[in-house]
């Protein structure tokens, strides 16, 4: 069955699950240290906070990467593009694993991050691409599910298994399964070439857009709230929570099926009410952080806002990203690395400013703190962006005379916005 007719059914392509997979394995090794900081730690013979830098280290890689790859690959095969990165991915792996130096595993998370970089920029758009733009943000959300479901199941198996196999054990199992996304990829991704119409200066000039930087502002702030707490999650679970070490594995499942139902919540509402989702979920996003100060001295309460704080800050996600993309016209594939770069921007300051308001008076409290400031801003871009009024068609800002004949697709994109 074709993607268009998968789409008039109500169904979604198959290929938008293969792409999900991929983001599974790519947010399982950017969010799994967070339960094995101590262990990676101790190993390296680093502190705590300086074993953090390498989920700081994996953003800044994603931020500069995800740009970058998106133009250096912009005239490849997309499937061609996707197999690369999950190539490299795995080689990062297997180059961490092998190491006891800390300066080289830092390193090779940048590679990495590289590579995650560039499946992101292009899954999304085929994702969307795929999906028709009735369900662009449906799909932007069952891509990014395999993210929340990397939360769910692939952190804190990886958890886990690392305190009975060592840390190593893990990276080990994310580079022989990316191997098998690779094989995926080329079964089921698309094999047509990108359009040669595209250009390095069309997606440049996609970037004009004042509404598409708001949104980014967004996606900065929302995730920067969220995981600057969860980068340092778990010495407040197990020293001020009272939660012992070896049930922090299943508060990530908690804190995974929080942003799980999140990012399910944003899919399904944002193609409708973008903006009445996006301003609540931060509100309550914000909140959530703001009482985890108090409230994080007893494992009930501090489960149950960890939860929350998922739940709500993960709802804003795929509705940033599906807007971004929209904004950008004929021109995404970079917008999409941006929407990327965004997320990542937020988590390299969020979870830089946390370890330092770790080792400040606020002590363990401090990253909720760094948190719930974060995620309170959000609502400053999010505002402007609904007084703007998304209703307003986009300006397509990289049209060519091949693309004519898509006008009426990219006004029904806009329709769904309302």
């Amino acid at each position: 069955m074709s993607p268009a007719a998968d789409t008039r059914a109500g169904k979604l392509p198959f290929v938008v699950w293969v792409l999900a997979a991929g983001t599974f394995l790519m947010g399982t090794t950017e969010f799994v240290i967070a339960g094995l900081l101590p262990e990676i730690a101790s190993d390296l013979g680093v502190g705590v906070s300086r074993a953090g830098l390498l989920i700081t280290a994996f953003a800044i890689g994603m931020i500069v990467g995800g740009p970058t790859m998106a133009l250096t690959t912009l005239r490849l095969s997309r499937r061609l593009t996707l197999a690369l990165a999950l190539a490299v991915f795995a080689l990062g792996h297997v180059v961490t694993v092998l190491s006891s130096s800390f300066t080289v595993v830092l390193a090779a998370r940048v590679v990495t991050a590289l590579a995650t970089g560039a499946f992101w920029a292009v899954g999304f758009v085929i994702a969307t691409a795929a999906a028709g733009p009735a369900r662009a943000t449906r799909a932007v959300g069952v891509m990014m599910g395999g993210l929340t479901l990397a939360n769910v199941v692939g952190v804190p198996i990886g958890s886990f298994v690392g305190q009975y196999t060592g840390w190593r054990g893990p990276f080990w199992a994310l580079a022989v399964l990316a191997g098998l996304a690779a094989v995926l990829v080329g079964r089921f991704v698309p094999a047509a070439e990108q359009r040669a119409e595209i250009s390095v200066r069309a997606e440049v000039r996609a970037l004009r857009q004042g509404r598409l930087w708001l949104a980014l502002a967004a996606a900065v702030l929302i995730m920067g709230g969220v995981l600057a707490t969860y980068t340092y999650i778990t010495p407040l679970l197990t020293d001020r929570a009272g939660i012992p070490a070896g049930a922090v594995p299943l508060v990530l499942v908690v804190f995974g099926l929080g942003a799980l139902g999140g990012t399910a919540i944003g899919g399904r509402l944002g193609d409708h009410r973008p903006m009445a989702t996006t301003l609540t979920a931060a509100a309550v996003t914000a909140l959530a952080l703001l009482l985890l100060i108090p409230l994080s001295n007893g494992p009930v309460t501090a489960v149950a806002l960890v939860f929350l704080m998922a739940l709500a800050g993960f709802t804003v996600n795929p509705v940033v990203t599906s807007l971004a993309v929209r904004f950008a016209g004929d021109a995404p594939t970079l917008t999409s690395a941006l929407t990327t770069s965004a997320y990542n921007t937020g988590i390299a300051a969020g979870s830089a400013l946390a370890g330092q308001a770790l080792h400040s008076s606020l002590d363990l409290t401090g990253p909720a703190l760094v948190g719930a400031v974060s995620a309170a801003l959000t609502l400053l871009p999010l505002t402007v962006l609904a007084l703007t009024g998304i209703r307003r068609q986009a300006r397509i800002v990289a049209r060519h005379p091949a693309r004519d004949r898509g006008r009426s697709d990219e006004a029904a994109s806009v329709r769904t916005s309302r």
